[in-house]
């Protein structure tokens, strides 16, 4: 049965977990529009991505 040697300090658990925190997801300002979107994904208003339009735009329902 597996046993540890030693307790585990509070730093060494704290850096451990250090990366369990969960992220913001991140946005940036569009370059046409001025709106923010998320990076590496297409503008569902206007169906732009990197500079050509790959989508139709979505219709205001």
């Amino acid at each position: 049965m597996a046993v540890p040697r030693s307790k585990v300090s509070r730093m060494k658990r704290g850096q451990r977990r250090a990366h369990d925190a969960l992220a913001q997801p991140t946005y940036i300002e569009d370059k046409d529009s001025g709106e923010r979107r998320r990076p590496h994904h297409i503008d569902l208003k206007t169906g732009m991505y990197r500079g050509r339009k790959i989508l139709e735009p979505k219709a205001d329902a």
